[in-house]
Order: structure tokens, then C-alpha cells, then sequence
């Protein structure tokens, strides 16, 4: 029987890293419910404060929304972009350098396993956000809204993946530097207020993270007042997206392409900065 090769070597890579994820979070029951029950609280802490500001009910939504929206953020930083340096620090690094396995299917294989779990937490919070204080939604365009939460994933995983070559080679700042990133791509991708606030200037320079565009062009979608918010049209944003997408991941691959080419060369990923 010949060895798998090519796309199939690709796909069945991508099965099989995704497998004990998924397999893996049905083990410990008590895990479903810190990890999608529990992050509610903070989404309506902040339901609360508008609530008691009497801001305007579609404000109420985009808290909810958002809300679902930081699972696949935190997916990224905690599952992905680290995964490299803890992968060294238990020993497996060096198997997935010298097998004949694409890195980038390995990444994203962790990815997609990991996406069952963040996509359990973000309908967990959306289904349950909506019902507790009556989220009125307005939706112009599903295939819209569809493109957009796409290319959104595929813009925010390829940055997950080039995250995760960087950190490696960055060394032991890799945990730091998933933490510290954490909070400010809340405030500056406006999870919980319009981005349109920041003022034209600054909304330019923070749209360089996808969650920014993602988030604006959602809300456009889905509310009524959307588009009087809206930091650009939605049309823009998705090609905005799709740019970034192919940027990401093309930077992702470069990245994962040269972090192997160091471990071949030099036999070993050191911790000290290159």
C-alpha cells in the first residue's frame, strides 16, 4: 500500500489532529460548562452597564454578539498561537518537524478540533444572550452574513497560524505575549462598542486585525441601525477580508516554512530571539 501523499496527506493530517480535540472535550463533562456557561457572566456584565446607561437596545446586541465572537479569539491566541512552544515544551516539536506532514495541516487541524469547543461557546452565548434580554435582529443578507463570518475565520486562523511560528521563535515571551494581546484586541476591535468611535484615523489602523471588520460588518447585517454605525460598507469589509485572509495565510505559511528550515539547519529551535 503506498504512503498518502499530497492533498491526501493534507486532509488526513488535518482528521487527525482534529481528533482528540474533539474527542478529548467530551472526557471531562465539567469542562463543557466552565468554558461555555461561565465566559457568559462577562458578556452580561457589559449587558448591564448599558442597560443602566439606558443605551439604545440594539447596543444590548452587539454586546451579545461579540460576545460569541471572543471563543474564536481566544481559540486563536490560546490554542493555535502558543501551540508551537508548548508543543516544544512537551517533547512533540521535533516529531512534527521530521515527519513528512505539512505543518500548516497540523495547525490547522488543532484549529478545526479546537473550533467545536469555541463554537459550542459562541452559539452558547448567542442562543442564550438573545433569549435573556430579547436581542432584536434585523438580517438583510444571509449569504452576506455567511461570507463575512468566513472569511473572518479564515483571516483570524491564518493570523492564529503565523502567530504560532512567530511565538516559537520569540521563545519564552510566547505565553506573554498570547496574554498581553488578549485585552487590547477587545478594546481596539470594538467588541463592545462601534468601532466607528475611535474616529477615522485610529478605526484605519486597528481594521489591520480581522475581528475589526469582521465584528463592524456583522452588526451592519444583523441590525436595524447597523449601517448609521457601520465604520465602512459592508461590501468594502469583505473584500478588505478577503484580502487579509490570503495575506494571513500566505504570511502563515511563510513563517511555518522558515521555522522549519531553522530546525533543519541548526538542529534545534533555541529560546534566544532571531
Amino acid at each position: 500500500m503506498k504512503p498518502d501523499t499530497g492533498w491526501r496527506l493534507f486532509l488526513r493530517t488535518i482528521v487527525a489532529r482534529a481528533y482528540p480535540r474533539v474527542i478529548g472535550q467530551q472526557r471531562v463533562k465539567k469542562w463543557v460548562f466552565f468554558e461555555t456557561v461561565l465566559p457568559l457572566i462577562g458578556t452580561i456584565a457589559y449587558v448591564y452597564v448599558y442597560k443602566a446607561i439606558s443605551a439604545p437596545q440594539d447596543y444590548i446586541g452587539f454586546v451579545v454578539i461579540s460576545g460569541a465572537m471572543t471563543a474564536f479569539w481566544i481559540n486563536i491566541m490560546w490554542a493555535m498561537a502558543a501551540q508551537l512552544y508548548w508543543e516544544k515544551d512537551s517533547g512533540n516539536l521535533a516529531l512534527y518537524i521530521i515527519a513528512p506532514n505539512s505543518m500548516m495541516a497540523i495547525l490547522l487541524g488543532m484549529a478545526m478540533g479546537g473550533m467545536v469547543a469555541a463554537s459550542l461557546r459562541a452559539a452558547t452565548v448567542l442562543i442564550l444572550g438573545t433569549w435573556m434580554f430579547h436581542v432584536p435582529f434585523a438580517v438583510t443578507s444571509v449569504a452576506e452574513l455567511f461570507g463575512v463570518f468566513m472569511l473572518s475565520m479564515v483571516a483570524l486562523y491564518g493570523l492564529g497560524m503565523m502567530f504560532a511560528s512567530l511565538f516559537l521563535l520569540w521563545g519564552r515571551n510566547a505565553f506573554q505575549m498570547s496574554a498581553v494581546l488578549q485585552e487590547p484586541v477587545y478594546f481596539l476591535s470594538g467588541f463592545y462598542f462601534p468601532v466607528k468611535n475611535f474616529g477615522v484615523a485610529v478605526a484605519t489602523v486597528v481594521s489591520v486585525i480581522p475581528l475589526t471588520l469582521g465584528l463592524d460588518a456583522i452588526r451592519q447585517l444583523v441590525f436595524a441601525t447597523g449601517s448609521s454605525i457601520g465604520f465602512l460598507s459592508v461590501r468594502l469589509e469583505i473584500e478588505l477580508l478577503a484580502v487579509m485572509a490570503v495575506a494571513f495565510v500566505a504570511g502563515a505559511k511563510y513563517w511555518l516554512d522558515r521555522m522549519e528550515k531553522l530546525a533543519v539547519r541548526e538542529g534545534a529551535l533555541t529560546d534566544r530571539r532571531r
